[in-house]
């Protein structure tokens, strides 16, 4: 039955929380997720095997994009770099090179630092071990040890947690330790009677296919009967929402210095957005308001930039040790975000 009605808190309780029979749902619950994946799982190239060097390239690309965006960047990927061998091999200009496009680029020089380690010493099978990596958060370093190792640990993404906090019908704040630490163990206990990668890979597919943010299909959801989010007409308001963080205006004063053909950059050690980017010698400051003079706006993350290209040298003494020159050719290798390659276009 589908209840309209509104339950208290107190009152939504799911079979996974009554501990006497915790195990016993759980494997229930368990059986039929895993039995809808198998069925229903879609044919995606990442599938076709459990080769941890696949599994862990889709994982990081798939962080903030969707599967079909991802799906032609990894098939490229993986043909110019087939193993970790053949990743740690290249420069991270050519790496960062083949990540254009995905965005959030420190994942793309993470991978390549990653790989110099796994080439040499292989891929460790537990997330314990995996997460000492560079760019191996809670999440990937859980994701590659079930998927590839069969490790049993749960793992927890915006699918999960969207399915988990509707399925149990609980207000969790996920974004703070003590919620993803308590969604972290359910997921756990999940996985301790079933194939980790099938049960791990059926809730991230339930997220992804069925349980959306907006119009489930809850109709063809294999827990819909006990899902304590439809009896009580929750669905909308769970997950819960992270609190947005404020937006910070800046204004971004870049300096291009040429000599010949090059053209001077640095690694980005005095703006807050694109930390760790080459970028061009210049300034930045944050502001109350909108300049009302600029080149062009850009945005990243939370930051609102507005870009005011001058002729000047802005390096200080220090910095002018940082400097490295690049061929105007190599820019789009060595620098794929786009917002600093478009300042050339202004001066």
């Amino acid at each position: 039955m589908h209840y309209r009605g509104r339950l208290s808190d107190n009152q939504l309780l799911s079979p996974l929380v009554t501990n006497d029979k915790l195990l016993k749902v759980n494997q229930s619950t368990a059986q039929l997720l895993v039995k809808w994946y198998l069925q229903n799982k879609r044919e995606l190239p990442w599938r076709s095997g459990q080769d941890p060097y696949r599994i862990w390239i889709s994982e990081v690309m798939l962080q903030q994009t969707t599967v079909t965006a991802v799906i032609p960047y990894y098939e490229r990927f993986l043909t110019r770099f087939p193993t970790v061998q053949s990743l740690a091999k290249a420069s991270q200009g050519e790496v960062l090179e083949y990540w254009a496009g995905l965005g959030y680029y420190s994942r793309a020089r993470n991978l390549h630092k990653a790989s110099q380690t796994l080439a040499v010493n292989g891929f460790p099978k537990t997330f314990e071990e995996l997460i000492e990596l560079p760019g191996f958060g809670p999440y990937t370093a859980r994701a590659v040890s079930s998927l590839a190792f069969g490790q049993r640990t749960g793992v927890l993404d915006g699918n999960v947690i969207r399915v988990l906090s509707r399925y149990l019908g609980k207000k969790v704040e996920w974004w703070k330790p003590q919620g993803r630490n308590e969604l972290q163990t359910i997921t756990d206990q999940l996985v301790e009677k079933e194939n980790p990668s099938d049960l791990n890979q059926g809730l991230m597919e339930l997220g992804a296919t069925i349980c959306t943010p907006s119009r489930p299909a809850c109709l063809l959801c294999p827990w819909s009967k006990d899902c304590v989010a439809r009896k009580t007409d929750r669905i909308s308001e769970l997950p819960l929402s992270k609190p947005k963080r404020d937006r910070e205006l800046w204004i971004w004063e870049p300096s291009i210095q040429k000599r010949g053909s090059k053209v001077a950059v640095l690694e980005n050690t005095y703006a807050p957005f694109l930390k760790g980017h080459l970028i061009w010698p210049g300034a930045a400051k944050k502001v109350s308001k909108a300049p009302k003079f600029f080149a062009f706006k850009g945005t990243v993350t939370h930051h609102d930039i507005f870009v005011v290209p001058v002729k000047r040298s802005i390096v200080g003494a220090k910095n002018k040790k940082l400097i490295k020159w690049l061929e105007q050719s190599e820019l789009r290798k060595e620098i794929p975000s786009s917002l600093i390659r478009k300042v050339l276009d202004f001066t």
